[in-house]
């Protein structure tokens, strides 16, 4: 078995602040609209998009699966100076899938750890077996983090989930420190809820003092429902975790690493940061023609300023890249001129 020489988990000082991987978000160019925008100290480590051990390991779909995993020189150069971790996360139930992967991650690309998604709790990815389902069988669980730890130097984490359909942290939890993990990722509801009601934080502490009991070298971190650097802080503390991840709070404010509020935000810099992302789409989406993924961050970046509902409204009819360039400037132009 093959142990990490290089483990962020344990060299960070605690508690660490991650960016949620999350499906068609987190790709290289909204990692570094995040990445340009954090303030130092305040974000230790990202995410890729949720990727396919059955994909990388077929041959014809190996090509396009691959481009979830692009990491951009101008976004690399980024990790570098502020010293932000990136990992891969992956998905599947296949143990030999795994195997290949992650020796294909630790040989062909420069990551810093290997994340294994027990959480997605979308019913096609459940009914293959995967994501949250595999909180339900804890043999074929064992035999992935086995194949993946066994396949790589880098560190390996789980992130899951609180049960399938009913809360099962005793168990669950007590089965994952038993493995040969280096992190655990927790959030704080079950397959069955999907993003609705409230993540429960007190079953996350639960988890917490099951760590500390069974394997106090395992660091958990918290997820589910964080909107804001401070209040991330104030969980560390009174929910005892090893850090906090967030996901869908970036979407409130995607400046929320900068340690600013979405008020504090310009219109100009609304602007500016959108023609960001779509020049560093532009650049990284030549292997798949996917706009209209483009057009949910409309709303995350134009908001909370007079005249946004209509700048969104003329945004959302646009078919590609160009057209929303040209709207955006003319909208920069007639602020100048105001």
């Amino acid at each position: 078995m093959i142990y990490p020489k290089d483990n962020f988990w344990k060299s960070f000082k605690l508690p660490l602040m991650m960016l949620a991987p999350m499906e068609d978000v987190t790709d290289t160019a909204f990692r570094e609209v995040v990445l340009r925008n954090a303030a130092s100290g305040s974000l230790h480590v990202v995410f890729t998009e949720f990727t396919s051990t059955d994909g990388l390991c077929h041959p014809q779909g190996r090509d396009s699966v691959r481009q979830r995993l692009w990491v951009s020189p101008s976004e690399r150069k980024l990790l570098q100076e502020k010293d932000i971790k990136i990992v891969a996360q992956i998905w599947g139930n296949n143990p030999s899938n795994f195997y290949e992967t992650a020796k294909l991650l630790s040989e062909e690309y420069d990551f810093d750890g290997i994340d294994i998604n027990m959480g997605c709790p979308v019913r096609k990815v459940v009914a293959q077996g995967c994501g949250s389902a595999l909180i339900n069988n804890e043999l074929l669980a064992s035999e992935i983090i086995t194949a993946t730890r066994e396949a790589t130097e880098l560190p390996v984490s789980v992130k899951t989930r609180l049960g399938v359909k009913n809360v099962d942290t005793d168990r669950w939890i007590s089965f994952l420190l038993g493995q040969p993990v280096d992190g655990i990722i927790l959030h704080g509801r079950i397959q069955k809820q999907m993003s609705e009601g409230l993540a429960d934080w007190n079953e996350i502490a639960k988890a917490v003092k099951l760590k500390n009991k069974l394997a106090p070298h395992i660091p958990i971190i918290g997820n589910g429902d964080i909107w804001s650097l401070e209040q991330a802080q104030k969980m560390v503390g009174e929910y005892d975790t090893n850090g906090v991840m967030i996901g869908r709070g970036i979407f409130k404010n995607p400046w929320l690493f900068s340690r600013r509020t979405e008020k504090e935000i310009s219109v100009q810099e609304r602007i500016n940061t959108l023609l960001l992302h779509l020049n560093l789409y532009e650049k990284k989406s030549r292997a798949r023609e996917a706009y209209p993924v483009l057009k949910r961050f409309f709303k995350i970046y134009m908001s909370d300023f007079d005249g946004a509902a209509g700048l969104r409204q003329m945004l959302m009819q646009t078919n590609t890249i160009r057209e929303a360039k040209k709207i955006l400037n003319s909208y920069q132009e007639e602020i100048l001129m105001a």
